[in-house]
């Protein structure tokens, strides 16, 4: 009989009257061929299929992107270089020690480290040192009296020492199945690594974004206290001049309404405000330092850094849940090379070594060795289909990851190209938005001039008063979209940057 590997990888084969053993050679057995056996398993082939890397199932560039001459230079960049602002580095900074996702994710890649050296064990002997003492006492009744004497003792008692170093059912592998699962276990375990690295990066871009959130909040809460206060003095002013005959009631009740909207306003912004604090706290995991460095101002165009044209959807396959994807992919192929290994024998060695002696002086003396060898093969023969099910469950896997692993790409590429998109389009809806508030700042001035000269109803003043507010409320509005599109393409790109 002689079984040889039909597989990909497979490079010798093995004859079953090799393996046969003999009493009379037992003992050159367990000195030489012991450490041979070990020797061609750890040469021995894998049937792990050959992995190749899919191609990707998406367009070789972004919408709305051309190309450029000269790709651009991609880096794995850190955050610290991608955000400016001290203030949100110093929180992001907290957050990466106290965070409790974050935390998780990497006692996650620790246990899966520590699972992959268990798994990797199995590929080396578990050698066992073993001493004893045994004295037993023996009953003489029913043996001939005649060699002892009529008056010899009726009972014996004995004693033996014994001490051993040996293995116990160590798998050669030949096949390569420990190996495949060996290989298993490390891509598992790269693939937490990069669930660890797509979390901090995820984390860091949440931070970041509620950062800007709480900033916002700020913004539009100090124009609706500067809106409050000029609604207040409208109001004032024409209180006095309802209550010097001059004024009418109309005008009075519409500045005392504008008061109350502002004041509701105000309200509504102090909350959101405290919301995104509490957030941020979260976040963090401790309370906001009250000696946190000075915010840059928010209106800063250089508050964070432009993408360049010209992005290859090739550097999606650098993004952590894209990587963490290949492995997952990896590990399914490894398991095929298990499943494949599982149709040959099984060999196994025990054996150990040691000495005895009935007296604990002689223990180690001369003539006490003992030692034996014990390889057994399992051959599978019938096992009512359950390995061909095996394999055939780890091709399907393979497959169900091949799918996962260009979904993801695919999920990757729709988050650049809306980042992409969003980028651009509030870069130039700031720039119309800032447009506005000027028009309507002006309106709202001439507004007010006409009406103090009683060349115009306060209505006017009125219409331009709220057209303004919600002018610089979008205008607000619309610088957090571009800083938040920046921090999203920034996290879609897997801290890739240029």
């Amino acid at each position: 009989m002689e079984w040889r590997l039909e597989y990909p990888g497979a490079c010798w084969g093995v004859n079953a009257r090799d393996m046969q053993i003999s009493g009379s050679y037992a003992g050159l057995m367990a000195k030489g061929v012991f450490p041979l056996v070990l020797t061609l398993a750890s040469l021995g082939c894998t049937m792990i299929p050959k992995y190749e890397r899919a191609p990707i199932p998406v367009a070789p560039r972004f919408p709305g992107t051309t190309e450029s001459h000269a790709e651009p230079a991609l880096t794995e960049s850190d955050w610290q270089n991608f955000f400016t602002d001290e203030r949100l580095k110093t929180l992001i900074e907290i957050a990466l020690v106290n965070n409790r996702d974050l935390r998780v994710a990497v006692l996650n890649v620790e246990e899966s480290r520590a699972q992959y050296r268990i798994t990797r064990s199995a590929s080396f002997p578990i050698l066992n040192a073993a001493a004893d003492y045994t004295r037993s006492k023996a009953s003489l009744a029913g043996f001939p009296q005649a060699s002892l004497g009529s008056s010899g003792p009726s009972t014996f008692t004995s004693g033996e020492w014994n001490a051993n170093l040996g293995t116990t059912a160590y798998e050669v592998d030949l096949w390569g199945r420990v190996r495949s699962l060996n290989r298993q276990a490390l891509e598992k375990y790269f693939a937490t690594e990069e669930a660890r690295r797509n979390e901090q990066i995820s984390l860091v871009s949440t931070i970041a974004i509620e950062y800007f959130t709480l900033r916002q909040a700020e913004e539009t809460l100090r124009v609706s206290t500067d809106t409050l206060q000029a609604v207040q003095q409208s109001y004032t002013v024409n209180k006095a001049m309802f209550e010097g005959g001059s004024g009418s009631e109309l005008d009075l009740r519409t500045a005392e309404g504008q008061v109350e909207t502002a004041k509701i306003n105000v309200l509504t912004h102090q909350r959101e405000k405290a919301q995104a604090e509490n957030y941020i706290v979260l976040l963090i995991g401790e309370p906001i330092p009250a000696n946190l460095p000075m915010p840059r101002l928010f209106t800063d165009p250089h508050l964070l850094p432009e993408v360049r044209a010209g992005l290859p959807s090739e550097l999606l396959q650098r993004r952590p849940d894209i990587l963490e994807a290949e492995h997952t992919l990896k590990a399914a192929n490894a398991n095929i090379g298990a499943a494949r290994a599982a149709f040959f024998p099984t060999i196994t060695l025990t054996g150990s070594i040691g000495t005895t002696s009935s007296e604990l002086s002689k223990l180690f003396g001369s003539g006490t060795q003992v030692w034996s060898f014990a390889p057994q093969i399992s051959l599978p023969i019938f096992n009512g289909g359950q390995n061909r099910a095996n394999l055939d469950a780890a091709k399907i896997n393979e497959r169900i990851e091949v799918a996962n692993y260009e979904k993801a790409i695919q999920v990757a590429f729709r988050e650049v190209a809306d980042a992409l998109i969003g980028v651009s389009n509030y870069s130039k809806q700031t720039d119309q938005e800032a447009n506005l508030v000027d028009t309507e700042k002006r309106r709202y001035e001439l507004a007010s001039i006409r009406y103090r000269y009683g060349a115009d109803t306060y209505l006017s003043v009125l219409s331009a008063q709220q057209d303004l507010y919600n002018a610089q409320q979008a205008l607000i509005q619309a610088q957090f979209n571009k800083l938040s599109s920046l921090i999203s393409l920034y996290q879609a790109l897997g801290g890739v940057w240029n």
